[in-house]
């Protein structure tokens, strides 16, 4: 199915990445590549070429990046980056985390954990992912950073800038091995949590009035005897309530889908067979209205599935990487092509160059970005698109996968369907729905309150 097009990649020596977070720039997506112990990485699209924009506080060469995620935290219409520094396996680390701020036009960025009135209030702690959460609905985000023998934070800002963890204060000051976290509307309208655990159960936090509770073990994905890594919410029948992939370090990687009050593991045999996961990509890769599951495997061949009345596995072409270090994974319309590129860092033991694929097709295609009052992408909304064909349903991407957070885009691969209707439900649980939108387009519906 892919075909390499790393050469895409203006300079792409061997590098030590993991985590990836995917959010607008002024001309296109930016993709902020963690650097392990060495300089961050920022690529985007020009001049038909990927390249790396990263410079002083972004580049922020020498520490160890692991966990990447975007959303705008100061309501003024343009996405922060969260960047999570790991220099220890749990507990404490001696380096701290950044809080990256764009000025209009996003030609500079300053972290704003070394603005005076946040002098104090860095993160030590130790976790892996990020992602972020619109907790009560007003397009107003905090950032979500797991724990790892250490309670996990939750980040919001204040008018004045001020940087407060109020995870406590919440219910998300939990401690467990979080790896992955998957952002949406998984029981409700609202942002709720499902948190993928090493050494412990899975958590599902429901969002109740903007507070969380565990819900895990009534729902029935707490999987206490497997070790999580990669995360994805998918509905690909384009049920309201979505399913949820979970990959295991060399264990039984399931599939949650919703029956009524609980979840039950439906994963086939394709899917189940253990490997040691990394990250899970959902996506409309070849553009023909089904969903594909990209699974990144680490030291073995990846591996991709399609639905089509159920997930087969499919052949996957040059994106197999038997002998890849593979740590994240995410895909975006780098190019504006229409179709998504895969996006895979590599790291673990050993530095390898980063790959990109895409899947060639001339099918059509519709992409929708929801906004926040503010202007801003609607992280956590959830997108249904009626064609004459059906009904299909993505969540704009808050947090997923292994460290990663895909473009705040809801992409919809047509093939040869036409577009009826489509209907955002924004994390406040309003609606919109706009008729006959077009085809081969990206549209960027307004909240209804803004």
């Amino acid at each position: 199915m892919f075909e390499d097009c790393s050469g895409l990649l203006a300079d792409n020596p061997a590098f030590r990445g993991y985590g990836v977070a995917v959010t607008p720039g002024a001309e296109g997506p930016l993709a902020f590549v963690a650097g392990f112990g060495t300089a961050n990485r920022v690529l985007r699209f020009e001049e038909g070429a990927v390249a790396d924009a990263a410079c002083g506080v972004l580049a922020d060469d020498g520490r160890h990046a692991i966990g990447v995620a975007a959303a705008d935290l100061d309501a003024d219409g343009r996405e922060e980056v969260y960047v999570h520094n790991v220099a220890a396996f749990g507990g404490t680390s001696a380096e701290a985390d950044l809080l990256l701020d764009p000025e209009r036009g996003g030609a500079r960025w300053r972290d704003l954990f070394a603005d005076p009135v946040n002098r104090g209030r860095g993160n030590h702690r130790v976790g892996r992912s990020v992602a972020a959460v619109d907790r009560l609905g007003t397009g107003r985000y905090g950032l979500f950073v797991t724990g790892y023998g250490a309670p996990a934070r939750f980040y919001e800002v204040g008018d004045d800038g001020g940087i407060t963890d109020l995870a406590d204060a919440v219910g998300l000051d939990v401690v467990t091995g979080g790896r992955s976290i998957a952002a949406g509307p998984i029981l409700s309208d609202r942002t709720d949590l499902f948190v993928g655990a090493e050494r412990g159960p899975n958590l599902l936090l429901r969002n109740v009035g903007g507070k969380y509770v565990d819900v895990a073990r009534e729902y029935g994905v707490a999987d206490p005897e497997e070790n999580a890594r990669g995360a994805a919410l998918v509905a690909p029948e384009g049920s309201r309530t979505p399913d949820i992939v979970c990959g295991n370090w060399n264990g039984a990687n399931r599939l949650f889908a919703r029956e009524g009050d609980t979840f039950r593991d439906v994963a086939p045999a394709e899917l189940s067979r253990p490997a040691r996961v990394r990250t899970v990509v959902a996506a409309d890769f070849d553009n023909d209205g089904r969903g594909e599951l990209f699974v990144n495997c680490l030291g073995a061949p990846n591996r991709l599935l399609t639905y089509d009345d159920g997930w087969t596995q499919t052949g996957i072409g040059a994106a197999l990487e038997p002998e890849g270090m593979g740590t994240g994974a995410v895909a975006a319309d780098f190019d504006g092509d229409g179709t998504l590129e895969l996006l895979v860092v590599h790291g673990e033991a050993e530095a390898q160059p980063l790959s990109l694929y895409r899947v060639p097709n001339d099918g059509d295609w519709l992409r929708v970005r929801p906004l926040t009052p503010a202007g801003a992408p609607a992280r956590g909304a959830r997108v249904t698109l009626h064609t004459d064909a059906g009904r299909q349903v993505r969540i704009v991407d808050a947090g997923s996968g292994y460290l990663c957070q895909m473009e705040p885009v809801a992409h919809f691969g047509l093939g040869s369907a036409v577009p009826r209707e489509v209907t955002v439900c924004w994390p406040d649980g309003r609606e919109r729905t706009i008729d006959e939108p077009p085809s081969r387009a990206t549209i960027r519906p307004s909240h209804p309150g803004g």
